[in-house]
């Protein structure tokens, strides 16, 4: 079998306050909307901005991190994968069909007082959240140990 690769990589800004929910299973879900805008000239030379909208859903400990910290306009570094469902619409009977971006890592770029910048992210079927826990202060071994020219292999 041929190698396949679904990896999709996002960066926008969030166009409405996320939506939370909670599966029969106690499981947390987030859904959001991520807008990213491309620029391209048209006919006349003209520069003109082309908004995509993508649907982005969160699971678990990642939906807990967008509950808590993500806001409409907040900008957003996704990293995930691409997935169309379809289900039949009750009303019309007619198949429908969404196609969505499953987060397996996100990043928050916005500034500290708009819920500061982090890294947390899934892995494995998103049962585990992982972002630095590094202390803040200065106290890691990098500011500890003095590097010399002898240390350096080259």
């Amino acid at each position: 079998m041929a190698k396949s690769v679904n990896k999709v990589i996002l960066l926008g800004n969030v166009g409405k306050d996320p939506e939370i929910r909670s599966t029969a299973g106690g499981n947390m879900v987030a859904n959001l909307t991520l807008a990213t805008s491309d620029r391209q000239k048209d006919a006349q030379g003209n520069w003109q901005d082309r908004t995509e909208w993508h649907n982005l859903v969160a699971f678990q400990r990642t939906a807990e991190i967008i509950r808590d910290y993500v806001k409409k306009g907040s900008k957003l570094y996704v990293e995930g994968k691409i997935q169309t469902r379809s289900w039949d619409d009750k009303e019309s009977g007619q198949k429908r069909y969404r196609t969505e971006i499953i987060v397996n890592d996100l990043s928050l770029l916005s500034g500290k007082e708009e819920g500061g910048s982090s890294s947390y992210g899934q892995r494995g079927g998103g049962n585990t959240a992982s972002f630095d826990q590094r202390p803040a202060s200065g106290d890691d071994y990098a500011s500890q140990t003095e590097i010399t020219d002898d240390d350096i292999p080259f």
